[in-house]
């Protein structure tokens, strides 16, 4: 049993590591890109299934709430929270409509959506992300090996190098955290005194 714990840890750390090699530039670009979103005005609206809904909530209030630093709130919104929302529109829709139909009564010009899909392959995510480049927003994708077809057809695209749903939702999670930290000193840095 020990065994099987270390190496679950190990394989954790592994793919987390291959991960940041080829994406730091990208996580640098993204925090840039959120923090300028949200100094222009702009919200974030992000939205997954399952794991990767929790994911969005989770990032959402770091936003919303404060991650490290005490700072204002800044605006996050997570699509896959309001059941009321979600459940008229797979009732009088389909579930396929669910976050593309809130992008469209929600999203304004200036704002930043974060899709994200272990799989690559969640059609309401599909949708969604159609409906925001339909508005020209950016968009960022978070992924699995699974779905690096999708990074081509979005603003920037995070391919975890792991087709193991638990490996790409922990990393997912870890650049979510390293985001917030990120737009937070970008935003609230506190200027150097002179010397």
């Amino acid at each position: 049993m020990k065994e099987k714990i270390l190496k679950e840890f190990a394989d954790s750390v592994s793919v987390k590591e291959m991960f940041v090699q080829t994406h730091i530039e990208v996580i640098i670009d993204v925090a840039k890109a959120i923090a300028t979103t949200f100094n222009d005005g702009g919200k974030v609206l992000l939205f997954g299934n399952g794991g990767s809904a929790c994911d969005a909530s989770h990032i959402a209030g770091e936003f919303v709430n404060r991650f490290k630093r005490e700072r204002p709130g800044l605006p996050a919104i997570a699509l896959n929270t309001d059941i009321a929302v979600i459940t008229s529109i797979a009732n009088d829709y389909d579930f396929s409509e669910i976050f593309a139909r809130q992008l469209k009564a929600l999203a304004l010009e200036g704002d930043l959506v974060i899709a994200i899909t272990t799989s690559g392959a969640s059609p309401n995510v599909l949708r969604a992300l159609d409906a925001a480049r339909k508005k020209r927003l950016k968009t960022v994708l978070l992924t699995g090996a699974k779905g690096d077809k999708l990074a081509g057809k979005v603003t920037y695209a995070f391919v975890v190098p792991s087709d193991n749903t638990p490996r790409v939702q922990e990393t997912h999670i870890t650049l979510g955290h390293v985001l917030c930290l990120l737009v937070e000193e970008i935003l609230f840095e506190e200027p150097r005194k002179k010397k």
